[in-house]
Order: structure tokens, then C-alpha cells, then sequence
């Protein structure tokens, strides 16, 4: 069984901005065999929205986004999240988050907000920072 995981904004703005962190190493890993990726359309349209807001800082075009979005998309599991298990977290804007990976059955969400995530485990999915899941799934010792 392979392993599932939702991948946080945060995680996908940080590889943009470096290509040098864990994040960036984790996103580059997308397309390879050591995990399952989900998507939901919420999170793709956050992703696009934040990326394109960022998109002078990160030295992109909206062009360029709009293409590593097509790409995640082509690569990644699309899930539709039929409940909604809200309100769960204290920021509510990161429910949508957890819902996906619940429905999708997920092992881990990435982020660099443990925090933020906390009550995830009553739905037995840890949430752990991407050096720890690079670590896990032996990308870096």
C-alpha cells in the first residue's frame, strides 16, 4: 500500500520560492512511486490564488503557475469531498484541508502549520512538517 498525503499552501508557496528547502525536494518527488499526491478543486484554486498574488516576489509569470497547476493536476488524485467535518481546526480556512484528507483516505498532510492542524488525529491522519515526511519516505536521512 502506497503512502497518501495533501500537500498545504504553505508547502507548495516555500518550493516555489526556493528550490533549495524540503519543500521544493518533496514537490519535485510528485511524479515518482514513493507516494500518492490528492488534490481537491478547492485546493487547486488556492494554490493558483496565492501563487498568483506571490507571482512578481516568486519571479513568475501567470502563465508559468497556471502550467505547474496543470501539471500537479496531470499527476496528482482529484478527490470530491462529499461531507464537510467543519468546524475542526482553529484556523477554519484550513478545514478544507483536513476534509480532503479524510475523504481521501490520506496518511499525512505536509505542512509547515503543525499547529494549525491540530484535532487532525481523531481522524487518524498525522500531520507532520516535509523533512520529517522526506525522512519517512527515505528521500533524505
Amino acid at each position: 500500500m502506497s503512502i497518501s498525503i495533501v500537500i498545504d499552501t504553505c508547502i507548495f508557496i516555500s518550493a516555489l520560492r526556493s528550490n533549495r528547502g524540503a519543500s521544493f525536494k518533496l514537490l519535485s518527488l510528485i511524479d515518482s512511486d514513493k507516494f500518492e499526491f490528492y488534490l481537491s478543486v478547492a485546493l487547486v484554486l488556492e494554490y493558483e490564488s496565492v501563487a498568483k498574488r506571490s507571482s512578481q516576489k516568486l519571479g513568475l509569470t501567470d502563465s508559468d503557475i497556471e502550467d505547474l497547476i496543470n501539471y500537479l493536476c496531470t499527476v496528482g488524485k482529484s478527490r470530491q469531498v462529499h461531507f464537510l467535518w467543519r468546524p475542526n481546526l482553529k484556523d477554519l480556512s484550513d478545514d478544507f484541508i483536513l476534509e480532503l484528507a479524510v475523504e481521501s483516505e490520506c496518511d499525512y498532510i505536509v505542512t509547515h502549520n503543525i499547529r494549525d492542524f491540530t484535532g487532525a488525529e481523531k481522524f487518524k491522519i498525522q500531520v507532520i512538517t516535509p523533512q520529517k515526511f522526506l525522512k519517512i519516505i527515505g528521500a533524505i536521512s
